[in-house]
């Protein structure tokens, strides 16, 4: 074959070249494996180097009448001992409402807020020593439920309410009428690398902090605010985080300033790390939810009128507890067109952890209400549960008036209907609950279950400023490219992804790409990785700086080789320019010498996005993601022990970036909020204090827990919207996929009851909690 054939070949498949839709390993995976991945504990520390540890108080409510800390003074390796009084600039990390105290002034409002921090020469001294301080409290009354908040009127922000059309004409008209109540608990993050915050001291009033955190930025505000610093001395970095799912949003603040108040006074380096017991002593969780509804639906199960109260424990600060009842109300819905709705939410405060944000944001806590409702109305009928879902689905996209949300969005690109019958194919659902009932009919102990369950998630903040996003894109005279953006990797495979964004836009092999650490002093004004909009800005963001060099690139590589930019090609690390073929780093030299800038930055801002907080209204997401689970369990009815023996989920990840990672996600996701719903409870005693705050109390999911047949599949759509290459975010919405195993396992204990009875199941369905709703169902039948 001669050199032009070959050429011509080449051409030809590089054409067809792309490194966007491929299953590339994570780019820390290795790393990950050797034990060789540095996160924020592992930096080499620098010379005189402190630890510090903080106070915590011991009451949930309660004035400070004195506080002696000479015996904390007085401990082996103690270097200082600081409290409020020494910070200074602003006592305050809160994120929106400034009412929550990096440490605590006369007063404590949950046990474990922190009061002062202890600074030693190594971190068990500091530990050791913050446990030795004399404080004398007045008690003060404590609230502690979502209930109590809500009869004691007591919020962290003003109660929230949704209304469209006219609910109480609508329950008149109603055939049926069903009322209930719901309690739905909160979760732990339980990210494997704890809160952690690693503070130097830098010349001329500069403070640079290491910090696990998904937000650089807020970290940032709040540190350049308590040492009374300008934002551009305070530096964050961080290269990776051991997980975060929420908890490093906000709450990582605390830690951060904290370090940084100790650094400043000592002019030392100053690490604060947390021991699992303090970190979940002091941080917030996902928001538990008490719920009151009243529907109305009709002989097929229709759904013509709903009302539901929601209350959740927002702990003694507002934190982000504003956005995350706004998300709830917005996924009330779920995939359900409700004609007429009056939907409040109330943010409680309580005399606990300020809660903050968790893998959903409130949209699960949403959701899960009208899924249990859903539930209850298929069984008061006889009907399968999956068939009064169809009935109440959003219309098709041309269906005009059933595919409008409560609060005023339109559904535009609804595929739950082909989504949901494909899995119902595939898994055979029928048949199977055929099969399940015949079993249940001959065991009168152990009792399996079978549940569908859609999901319907919008993608976006709810604050609209918050979508935007910018991105640094260098190219080196090599050939190799660095790329650093405001997102931060967590696990998630963020920086995979936007790797492999930019290489795609260079028309390079990813292994020629890489990022690098997020850091404020090179992308300015991030917003947090959360929302599931990680790689929806940051990768349009990279795209839009690479994109830029690009055509740099070709208008150059054109006028070099006399060609139009129409014929020249990048891709798979070569250029094409007409009859000229060159590696991608020849041509970058040769543009070096010709001075051709080759860095650019690139920025996104999300269009089309509005909301109204006054009239909860507007256009809050981009996009919806789409899903759908199946679970079989099975329940023993004496000991309220159960085992997942089958999950199938099939999700909607439009064009996927990575469809290894985007699988591994879901199932992560799916096994999280499994968790959430069956096995992690969290328990307050009467005095207020968590009880269930270690690993031996508190019970996550384990290997042990997945089921032997587990089925993640990617739907193959594409995104209607104009995200990132048209695909769709997998952070979030996967989480409400284990809906399925919560109402299965409710649908094992119906059957003892017949399927006549509404099992009364709450969440976290604990043994304790099944055979509780086995004792009900029993009772009544």
């Amino acid at each position: 074959m001669n050199s032009k054939s070959e050429q011509f070949m080449t051409l030809g498949a590089a054409k067809g070249w792309s490194e966007v839709g491929q299953s590339h390993p994570h780019e820390s995976a290795i790393l990950h494996v050797l034990g060789e991945a540095v996160y924020t504990d592992d930096i080499p520390e620098a010379q005189g180097t402190l630890h510090a540890a903080l106070g915590l108080s011991a009451k949930a409510h309660a004035r400070i009448l004195s506080l002696n800390l000479e015996p904390v003074k007085a401990m082996p390796g103690v270097v200082a001992v600081y409290t409020y009084k020494d910070i200074p600039g602003t006592n305050d990390c809160g994120p929106i409402i400034h009412d929550d105290p990096i440490l605590a002034e006369e007063k404590v409002e949950y046990v474990g807020q922190p009061v002062f921090i202890v600074v030693a020469n190594t971190h068990d001294n500091a530990r050791r020593a913050a446990r030795k301080a004399d404080i004398q409290y007045q008690e003060l009354p404590a609230i502690l439920t979502p209930e109590a908040a809500r009869d004691a009127e007591s919020f962290v922000v003003p109660p929230m309410r949704l209304t469209r059309g006219d609910a109480q004409a609508a329950f008149e008209r109603s055939p049926h009428i069903l009322k209930g109540k719901l309690h739905v608990g909160g979760q732990e993050q339980f990210y494997l690398e704890g809160q952690i915050s690693y503070a130097l001291p830098k010349e001329g009033k500069g403070m640079h902090i290491y910090c696990s955190t998904q937000h650089p930025t807020e970290m940032q505000h709040v540190v350049s605010h308590a040492l009374h610093y300008p934002s551009h001395a305070v530096v964050v970095e961080c290269r990776r985080m051991g997980g975060g799912f929420g908890g490093k949003e906000s709450q990582s603040a605390l830690w951060a300033a904290c370090a940084a108040v100790s650094a400043v006074h000592l002019k030392r380096p100053v690490k604060l790390r947390a021991d699992r017991d303090d970190d979940m002593m002091v941080t917030g969780k996902r928001h538990c939810f008490y719920y009151e509804y009243e529907i109305g639906y009709d002989n097929q199960g229709l759904i013509t009128a709903a009302k539901v109260q929601m209350v959740t424990r927002a702990g003694f600060s507002a934190d982000l507890s504003a956005p995350v009842a706004t998300r709830a109300i917005c996924h009330f819905d779920n995939t359900y067109y409700l004609s007429d709705v009056d939907i409040r939410a109330m943010a409680g405060k309580t005399n606990t952890q300020s809660n903050t944000a968790f893998r959903g944001f409130g949209g699960p806590q949403g959701a899960i209400a009208i899924e249990y409702i859903v539930d209850e109305i298929a069984r008061n009928l006889g009907k399968d549960a999956l068939d009064v879902r169809k009935l109440n689905f959003y219309g098709r996209n041309d269906e005009e008036g059933r595919n409008i949300t409560q609060y005023g969005q339109k559904v535009v690109d609804n595929v739950i209907h082909e989504l949901v019958a494909q899995l119902e194919s595939e898994t055979n659902y029928r048949s199977r609950r055929e099969a399940i009932r015949e079993f249940n009919a001959t065991n009168p102990v152990l009792k399996k279950g079978l549940a569908l369950t859609p999901v319907k998630f919008g993608i976006a903040f709810n604050v609209t400023h918050f979508n935007q996003a910018g991105a640094l894109v260098h190219i080196y005279v090599d050939g190799s490219v660095l790329v650093n953006h405001g997102g931060t990797e967590m696990g998630q495979g963020i920086n995979t992804k936007v790797c492999q964004v930019v290489a795609h836009e260079l028309g390079i092999p990813l292994s020629s790409v890489r990022a690098s650490a997020t850091d404020t002093s090179k992308v300015a004004n991030t917003s947090a990785t959360a929302a599931s909009t990680g790689a929806d800005l940051n990768g349009k963001a990279a795209q839009d700086a690479a994109h830029t060099l690009r055509q740099r690139l070709v208008q150059f590589a054109a006028k070099s080789f006399g060609v139009t930019a129409e014929e020249v090609i990048l891709a798979n690390g070569t250029v094409f320019a007409g009859e000229t073929v060159i590696p991608f780093a020849d041509l970058v030299q040769k543009a070096y010498l010709a001075r051709v800038q080759l860095w650019s930055d690139g920025f996104y801002a999300t269009p089309g996005l509005s909301w109204d907080r006054e009239t909860m209204s507007g256009n809050p997401f981009g996009y919806y993601a789409y899903g759908a689970s199946v679970s079989e369990v099975i329940v023993d009815t004496l000991t309220g022990e159960w085992k997942l023996l089958k999950a199938d989920c099939l999700y909607d990840a439009g064009n996927s970036l990575n469809p290894a990672i985007d699988v591994g996600q879901v199932e992560g996701a799916f096994m999280q909020g499994m968790g959430w719903l069956t096995t992690e409870e969290l328990w307050w005693n009467q005095q207020g204090k968590l009880m269930t705050h270690a690993p031996s109390t508190y019970k996550i999911p384990g290997v042990s827990d997945c089921p032997e047949e587990f089925n993640v599949r990617l739907f193959k759509n594409r995104n209607p919207f104009d995200s990132i290459h048209r695909s769709k975010a997998v952070g979030e919405p996967p989480l409400l996929l284990p809906f399925s195993v919560f109402l299965a396992i409710r649908d094992a204990i119906a059957s003892v009851g017949n399927y006549r009875i509404n099992p009364p199941l709450r969440a976290p369905a604990t043994g304790e909690a099944i055979l509780d709703a086995v004792d009900a169902v029993r009772a009544r039948a």
